[in-house]
């Protein structure tokens, strides 16, 4: 894998909505600005791509614009970092426009730089994955770097300012804290803190023991099950297949699979079909272990943990749980395609090699 370098105080980063359009809002104005305030503080520079703020119904009717912004921060000389706004439902339609440019596939691999964000923006690392550049699951503007409460969450605050260090590993450890998914975004809503509980259990093991290493793959499942079946979006399905943005069973052989389910809390009987989906295109009877992202809010929690013991028993598959990825607050970063080694005696996630080139 290509690695992008670290970020440094000083350095400009691309604002850029590959999905869903809300950065461009007037009532998410006030989340816009915070979420560049935040930028500023940690000493990065943030810088709106000439449509990121075209709003839901343009950029919805525009997947070209979308992925011309995408073209555009990774051509840019100036920038240095690429963070995505929020995710979205419809990712996929950026492909023809990103996979079918040589200039952009070339520039990509000549101009690697940072690149993070999650839920459905795990389309957009499968893209680039394709073109051999490590991205990071990890915070966006609106979920993240917008949070409303007076200061950055102190979790994830940590894990933006490790986008601008290099150590030679990096454990990923269990927050002490995890916080409830507001009900009111409004401008009222500024400065109010998140409801939080104490974590009580870190990481759970469901199954395993000893030691597991392999290379970091994953996202939300709800996206990664849509690019097999999508009833919403026929042509997803066919698009994923034409440029191959699962991997293929061989490839899933050296993968520690990461997975979380989206807002939309998917029932158990939901998720054992995505699971099932994903069994069917030889991934997840491939790889060589799961972790699983807390749900948003706790909701069905045991349930998912059971649903994913049933549906791998078959391979008595090495499994642990309750990680801060993905739809729950506070958020790590998880690098794709790096090497990590998962301990289930000592329950932890440790990556075993820098996170950015040297």
């Amino acid at each position: 894998m290509i690695k992008p370098h670290q970020l440094h105080k000083g350095d400009k980063v691309a604002l850029v909505s590959l999905s869903s359009g809300i950065l461009g809002e007037d009532f998410a104005a006030h989340e816009y600005q915070r979420g560049k305030q935040r930028l500023r503080e940690l000493g990065l520079i943030p810088i709106p791509m000439p449509n990121a703020l075209k709003g839901l119904d343009f950029l919805e009717a525009h997947p070209e614009a979308r992925a011309a912004d995408l073209k555009a921060a990774f051509a840019d000389p100036a920038i240095a970092g690429i963070f995505c706004a929020i995710g979205g439902i419809d990712t996929y339609r950026l492909a023809p426009f990103l996979l079918d440019d040589p200039a952009c596939i070339a520039t990509v691999k000549q101009h690697p730089k940072l690149f993070t964000g999650f839920s459905d923006t795990t389309v957009d690392h499968l893209m680039i994955n394709r073109l051999g550049l490590t991205t990071y699951y990890g915070p966006n503007i609106i979920n993240d770097l917008a949070e409303l409460d007076t200061a950055l969450l102190p979790y994830t605050k940590r894990t933006l300012t490790h986008y601008l260090e290099n150590t030679d590993t990096t454990p990923i450890l269990s927050s002490p804290i995890w916080y409830e998914e507001r009900q009111d975004f409004s401008p009222t809503a500024l400065d109010t803190p998140r409801i939080s509980h104490p974590e009580t259990r870190g990481y759970q093991v469901l199954r395993g023991h000893g030691q597991v290493n392999g290379r970091l793959f994953g996202g939300c499942i709800d996206s990664l099950s849509s690019l097999l079946t999508d009833a919403r979006y026929p042509d997803e399905p066919v698009i994923a297949k034409r440029y191959r943005l699962l991997p293929s069973p061989t490839e899933c052989r050296d993968k520690i699979l990461f997975l979380e389910t989206s807002e939309e809390r998917p029932t158990p009987a939901a998720y054992r079909q995505m699971l099932r989906n994903l069994k069917q295109a030889g991934i997840l009877g491939n790889v060589k272990a799961i972790i699983t992202g807390k749900p948003q809010n706790e909701v069905y929690y045991d349930d998912y943990c059971q649903v994913l013991l049933e549906e791998t028993a078959d391979r008595n598959l090495p499994i642990m749980a309750n990680f801060n990825f993905g739809h729950a607050y506070p958020r790590t970063a998880l690098p794709y395609g790096l090497t990590a080694t998962l301990d289930f005696e000592k329950r932890s996630l440790t990556v075993t090699e820098p996170f950015f080139a040297e």
